[in-house]
């Protein structure tokens, strides 16, 4: 299945909204780090694509590991993230951590 194709903002921003208390801290602040990234416009094209390939596969109803499943749920998301995060690092600018830091405090504080 290519997951790219079931990328959507409105799909993502729903995901984060309906399951980031659930997901954690380390999951959301990865999420939106690919996400502020793939929004930039200095981001090359391969590096989007591998972005949204893990956006997509975090905002699937249906993945390896349930998302419903307490604790264990959302494991195989943040290492589809995770992994996503390993490729593009390079992309991943001071001011998309802050920016995600400043996300993260408006959600978590």
């Amino acid at each position: 299945m290519n997951t790219t194709e079931h990328y959507s903002d409105t799909n993502f921003w729903d995901k984060v909204k309906n399951f980031g208390q659930s997901a954690g801290k380390e999951v959301i602040e990865k999420a939106l780090w690919l996400y502020y990234t793939a929004q930039d416009a200095k981001t090359p094209t391969w590096a989007k694509t591998t972005i949204y390939g893990a956006l997509a596969y975090f905002i699937l109803p249906i993945d390896a590991i349930p998302d419903v499943l307490p604790v264990a749920g959302f494991t195989d998301d943040l290492g589809a993230l995770a992994a996503a995060l390993a490729t593009v690092s390079a992309h991943v600018t001071e001011e998309i951590k802050e920016e995600t830091a400043q996300k993260m405090r408006q959600w978590f504080n």
